[in-house]
């Protein structure tokens, strides 16, 4: 049996600032540029009681809270940070799966520093985290990764939970499906329309119902409701895709977008030229000024070899984008995608490439 802890650094970006300026400690804090089209980053706890949010529009978060301290964003310093935490982590297991800056799993059923308890590791991570840093973090102990996911949310912030096998029906059963991963507003109403509401409901549906209702995301569902993850943690996780975007300062019409995804292209382009897989897929994305989302993609034949070839199917890209000509869109993004090892690549461009018999 696997014995995985998650770790969660509490309100990272914002810790981070309270740390390093004690002026801002105490304050409810909100890593954000001012400005009508800007979104928070990540807000301080003192800024979460007044019900700022991450990804919450600037201006609300200002409406919401007067009085809270806008930091604009240091991700070069909270990148220098997540290393330092991620090094803290690596004293006990090389099996540790960052999920983004602020988080990761960490396979510790065979652990390093002799400690006797997957509990007792992420215990000293997060002493260490406190002693060394002089920030907090809060910590899932659990039979796998969604279950340990789960389990660091429990007693936010600063805080331990450990779920053990012999209490996971009894833990899940009562939860709102939601809880679950993968499981977003839309999949909750679909749920909601037969009945399903609680993880309990969810298992009572029987695999047979919901396979029939959901075809293979049916089967992961009732896996979930029953505590089961197969899912390994994975130390080098291959890159999927990279991308750049931007809000705008105004909403623009489609014509005017040609610079914006240049730019965008370039620094999605540079990303990807620090990888050693190769990018098979271009894709397009673009947020209307009523929010509403759309991305197109596009695979050619063979790769994008430059930056020209990327600028130039993004365009086609947005060629085809079929709304009125009076759509006024906030945000564009340029990204890659379909990371494939070089000698897939060739191997297929070899193949196609061999004429007929």
């Amino acid at each position: 049996m696997r014995r995985i802890v998650h770790i969660d650094m509490d309100a990272f970006y914002a810790s981070v600032e309270q740390r390093d300026d004690p002026a801002l400690r105490g304050r409810p804090v909100v890593v954000a540029w001012r400005g009508r089209r800007s979104v928070v980053c990540a807000a301080s706890y003192e800024a979460r009681r007044f019900g700022v949010r991450s990804a919450m529009p600037a201006v609300r978060a200002e409406r919401l809270c007067p009085d809270a301290v806008f930091v604009p964003p240091d991700f070069t310093r909270y990148k220098a940070v997540s290393r330092q935490v991620r090094a803290i982590m690596e004293r006990y297991t090389p099996l540790v799966e960052p999920l983004s800056l602020d988080e990761a799993y960490l396979d510790v059923s065979q652990h390093r520093g002799g400690l006797p308890t997957a509990t007792a590791v992420a215990e000293a991570i997060r002493t260490a985290v406190r002693g060394e840093l002089s920030l907090t973090a809060s910590a899932g102990v659990a039979p796998n990764k969604f279950l340990a996911k789960i389990a660091s949310d429990w007693n936010k912030p600063d805080g331990l939970f450990v779920l053990r096998p012999a209490r996971v029906e009894s833990f899940l059963v009562p939860l709102p499906v939601e809880r679950l991963p993968g499981v977003g507003k839309v999949m909750q109403d679909r749920l909601a329309k037969l009945g399903i509401r609680t993880v309990g409901e969810l298992r009572a549906a029987g695999l047979e119902a919901l396979q029939q209702r959901f075809g293979r995301w049916g089967r992961r569902l009732h896996e979930l409701s029953r505590g089961i993850d197969h899912n390994a943690v994975q130390p080098q996780r291959p890159t999927l895709s990279v991308s750049s975007e931007d809000t705008f300062a105004d909403d623009l019409p489609l014509t005017a977008l040609e610079p914006h995804l240049r730019r965008l292209a370039e620094k999605t382009w540079t990303a990807g030229r620090r990888e050693s897989r190769i990018a098979r897929t271009v894709v397009l994305k673009l947020k209307t000024a009523d929010f509403r989302v759309l991305t197109r993609s596009l695979t050619p034949a063979s790769p994008p070899v430059s930056l020209e070839a990327v600028v130039r199917i993004a365009l086609d890209l947005r060629d085809r984008v079929d709304l009125p000509a009076s759509t006024r869109y906030r945000l564009a993004g340029v990204g890659l995608a379909n990371f494939a090892d070089p000698d897939e690549v060739i191997a297929q461009s070899d193949l196609f490439a061999q004429p007929a018999s």
